[in-house]
């Protein structure tokens, strides 16, 4: 069967966002060569033994290759594509070169090439993320093993951001919590929340596409059989009460979900915010703070921020 190759050369902070819109358009799979990923490769200290220079693989920015079969009229869609990439531009989004290019393939070229891009990702001592066709061995009895796989490409512990919530996470989580996870995308998040103990977990995201994204990685990890997945926008018509919210969206997501994670947070809750890139963290911080959050803690990877918010105590 014959492919068509749709690439958006674009920045890394961009990836996910471009690659949704690329499978609500119709693509079958989408692969990423992210230069983020060469980082993780050199500061990993577990796992395989890789000589980045020896690996051919973007240098800056990011790829983003969807593959359409040929029963899809690109040149009817491209334009409709390319504008909401565009769009993207007015949540805060960097871009980076915004290239689209178009070629044909054949299906063995894709099918399996990208895999070789994607090794296990040491995220913290009690975390790490393996690509479910990589065979991987605990380095001790303390590690989680996340299995995901990245061809879903909704998210897969790579960029700094999911790296900085999953920490955030471990230091919230003591056991028997309720979390609700906002823009689940791969369900990374949620899956993590039951290996550090949360009794109840409820994932959310905008779309059936990233929901099935999120089942199908959900399935691949026993310990998340019972997480509850569904399609909402954000938190709109949520009435649970959570022990802790988690969201690794866009800062200007973030901004409209803040007075409902106000309602839904329990006096005592944190409220964990990522995604939120170094010249939007002011625009956060004000808009959290007007709505009655308190930063508790911080974290920081390069230009990306995390925050751990509690509700402000009254005095």
């Amino acid at each position: 069967m014959k492919w068509n190759e749709l690439s958006v050369l674009t920045a890394s902070e961009a990836v996910e966002a471009v690659s949704n819109i690329m499978m609500e358009s119709g693509a079958n799979g989408v692969a990423i060569e992210d230069s983020l990923d060469l980082e993780n490769f050199k500061s990993d200290p577990f796992g395989e033994i890789i000589d980045v220079n020896e690996i051919e693989h973007i240098r800056e920015g990011a790829k983003v290759m969807a593959y359409f079969p040929e029963t899809i009229f690109l040149p009817e869609v491209l334009p409709t594509i390319k504008a909401r990439i565009d769009e993207l531009a007015t949540f805060g989004l960097d871009l980076g070169k915004n290239e689209v290019n178009l070629s044909e393939v054949v299906e063995s070229d894709w099918a399996t090439a990208w895999k070789k891009y994607y090794h296990p990702v040491n995220i913290s001592r009690y975390l790490t993320i393996v690509p479910d066709w990589q065979e991987y061995q605990p380095h001790s009895s303390d590690e989680h093993i996340i299995t995901l796989d990245p061809g879903m490409a909704f998210g897969t512990g790579t960029h700094p951001t999911t790296r900085l919530t999953l920490q955030a996470l471990e230091v919230v989580l003591r056991g028997g919590e309720t979390v609700l996870d906002v823009g689940t995308g791969s369900g990374v998040l949620s899956i993590a929340s039951k290996y550090l103990g949360a009794e109840e977990v409820y994932a959310y995201d905008l779309d059936e596409v990233a929901v099935r994204a999120a089942q199908e990685n959900l399935a691949l990890n026993p310990i998340a059989k019972d997480v509850h997945v569904s399609a909402n926008n954000l938190l709109n018509g949520i009435t649970i009460q959570a022990d802790v919210i988690v969201a690794n969206i866009l800062a200007d997501i973030i901004i409209l979900m803040v007075a409902d994670a106000y309602k839904n947070l329990k006096a005592e809750g944190s409220f964990i915010i990522s995604g939120i890139i170094e010249d939007k963290v002011p625009l956060v911080l004000a808009e959290v703070q007007a709505h009655g959050f308190e930063v508790d803690q911080m974290f920081k990877q390069k230009d990306w921020y995390a925050f751990i918010l509690k509700k402000k105590s009254e005095e």
